[in-house]
């Protein structure tokens, strides 16, 4: 059974008792609505908030420290390389004014200068060029077989003629292998110009780059001005290929950016540019990994705010319907209270109207059997009579409904005397044969076989005869009313220790399983729409209670039903004294 139709079973429809008339002074599902949502609300609603706003804050504050911690090594990476950029044209410069252009023409001489610079800067220059100011190459010291060549035509050249250094991109040139060169312009002794010009390999780049520790599968490396892969990188290519990201916009600072990579990842890009070089330093990592730890905890918060609001609900839930529950029980003790009095004070009319009326009856009726007795006795003493067999016979049948009546009339007599609480001996199968007395025209006209079992070791016992005329009334009458035509009834008494047990076997209908532990609760009726006021075997529990005893019930649907009542031989004093109308459990 689901939770809705518990509930639903628990806090039903509000109906009505009586035309006009509500039955409940509440609608318990509208209270218990509204007590679920505003406790709910008033619970849960701060915990999304607080939950939310610590979320977007532990967030928050995770991305700005990768951010900060990415430009904090693009910073410092950029002033390394700035650093070893400057160190190197510092040096060619210091060359240049320290040594005149017939000095640094002698081969020795430049290839000890170029010794020195390896030795002093630890690698990175490959060789020495000294060129004229035609752009011819004077003198040459390196690896390479370049003496003569000329670079007048060269845009670098150019560069340095104008602006009298020059920091290239990596190329290929006339060596084929990945380099960049620094110029330096210097003064000639005929008040003209050349040029020393230094091949830097990429290595001391590498090792720069390579070393660095970098969180998140991050990859650094260099690009100049148009995206060209200047340093070799671990996902986005070799040198001098075309970076598949878009080139950041210039700025004077270390930025960090956030994008999307060629395999639709998430990615934070740090870059500089890096002063006086066609040089951009950049930083990319994968932001998924570098989140999967927030991720993580994420999941963790999220489960333990789930599992928080199913507690909070379900304790919620759980109060509610409890609060609720008493409340409506409070307010069906209150109305089975009223219902019964009314119930008491109209069995106490109806003894009243029944007494009035078999006192009426009697009167009548013992003028009619005088009347006819006086009739029997002249035509017994006239001869022309006494032999008329059919005048007896109609004078012996108005006496014998004379008889009839006054036997009903006692009964009624009897009936309302008994609605007045009081303690007599009881004899069992009498009450049974006067209860049935009153519904045997029913049973006549609706061909109802009733049979009566009681047996012979029952002794006469003590106990409210008024009481168990209403227990056993109640009883027959919901088992004629769930029986059909030509049906039939069983009524069995056996004595069992201290108990005497009567149970009441019909063929009716039967009890569905999920009504049996409700059938004795105040207003629980099976003939919804058919008159039933749900308070007949309320008022049945309440009154076997009273006078000691116990009832259970037996049934399959479609089969019948069997009503057990349990009634003590020994009523103990005080048992027929009310007793508080509550919930009752069957």
């Amino acid at each position: 059974m689901s939770l809705r139709e518990k509930l639903k079973i628990t806090f039903g429809e509000t109906k009505r008792a009586a035309p006009g008339r509500s039955r409940y002074l509440f609608n318990y599902r509208r209270i218990w609505k509204s007590v679920v949502l505003i406790t709910g609300g008033v619970s849960i609603l701060p915990l999304l908030f607080i939950t939310l706003v610590n979320y977007v804050t532990i967030q928050h504050s995770i991305e700005s420290e990768f951010i900060l911690r990415t430009t904090r090594i693009v910073s410092n990476t950029r002033r390394s390389i700035s650093f070893f950029l400057t160190e190197r044209k510092s040096a060619l410069d210091f060359i240049v004014h320290d040594n005149s252009f017939e000095t640094l023409n002698n081969r020795e001489r430049l290839e000890d200068i170029l010794e020195n610079l390896k030795r002093s800067f630890g690698g990175g220059f490959v060789d020495l060029g000294v060129i004229d100011s035609s752009g011819f190459q004077r003198n040459y010291a390196g690896p390479y077989n370049l003496q003569g060549k000329n670079y007048r035509d060269q845009e670098w050249f150019k560069q340095v003629v104008d602006s009298g250094v020059y920091i290239s991109d990596v190329f290929l040139g006339f060596r084929n292998v990945p380099h960049l060169i620094i110029a330096v312009k210097g003064p000639a002794s005929d008040n003209s110009f050349y040029i020393l010009r230094a091949a830097l390999s990429l290595s001391p780049f590498e090792d720069l780059l390579t070393n660095l520790e970098l969180a998140g599968s991050g990859d650094a490396f260099m690009i100049n001005h148009n995206g060209i892969l200047q340093t070799p990188s671990r996902y986005h290519g070799k040198v001098l290929e075309k970076l598949a990201l878009p080139v950041p916009a210039y700025s004077v600072k270390s930025e960090v950016l956030a994008g999307r990579s060629q395999d639709n990842e998430d990615i934070i890009v740090g870059y500089r540019y890096i002063d006086e070089s066609p040089f951009i330093l950049m930083i990319v990592k994968n932001k998924d990994v570098l989140m999967k730890h927030w991720y993580r905890t994420r999941l963790k918060l999220i489960a333990f705010l789930l599992i928080s609001i199913t507690i909070i609900v379900t304790v919620i839930l759980r109060t509610a319907s409890y609060m609720v529950k008493r409340m409506k029980m409070a307010d069906e003790r209150r109305l089975f209270t009223l219902h019964q009095v009314e119930y008491s004070n109209k069995m106490v009319s109806i003894g009243r109207m029944a007494a009035s009326v078999a006192h009426e009856i009697n009167n009548p009726l013992a003028i009619i059997n005088e009347k006819a007795g006086l009739i029997q006795d002249l035509f017994i003493l006239r001869k022309e009579y006494a032999d008329d067999r059919k005048l007896l016979d109609l004078v012996n049948s108005i006496l014998r409904s004379v008889k009839r009546a006054g036997t009903i009339t006692k009964r009624l007599l009897t009936f309302s005397r008994n609605l007045d609480t009081s303690i007599e001996t009881i004899n069992l199968k009498q009450v049974v044969e006067e209860v049935l007395s009153f519904v045997s025209k029913e049973a006549e006209l609706r061909a109802i076989e009733t049979t009566v079992e009681i047996s012979e070791d029952i002794p006469p016992f003590e106990s409210d005869r008024g009481k168990l005329q209403q227990i056993f009334l109640n009883i027959i009458n919901n088992a004629y009313a769930s029986v059909k035509d030509e049906g039939y009834l069983k009524i069995k008494a056996l004595r069992e220790g201290n108990f005497v047990s009567i149970k009441f076997i019909d063929n009716g209908c039967g009890i569905a399983q999920e009504d049996i532990n409700r059938i004795f609760e105040p207003f629980f009726s099976r003939k919804t729409g058919q008159g039933g006021t749900g308070l007949g075997l309320s008022i049945t529990y309440n009154l076997i209670q009273e006078i000691g005893g116990r009832i259970s019930v037996e049934s399959k649907l479609g089969k019948g039903t069997t009503f057990i009542v349990y009634v003590p031989l020994n009523m103990k004093k005080g048992e027929n004294s009310e007793k508080d109308a509550g919930i009752i459990s069957g």
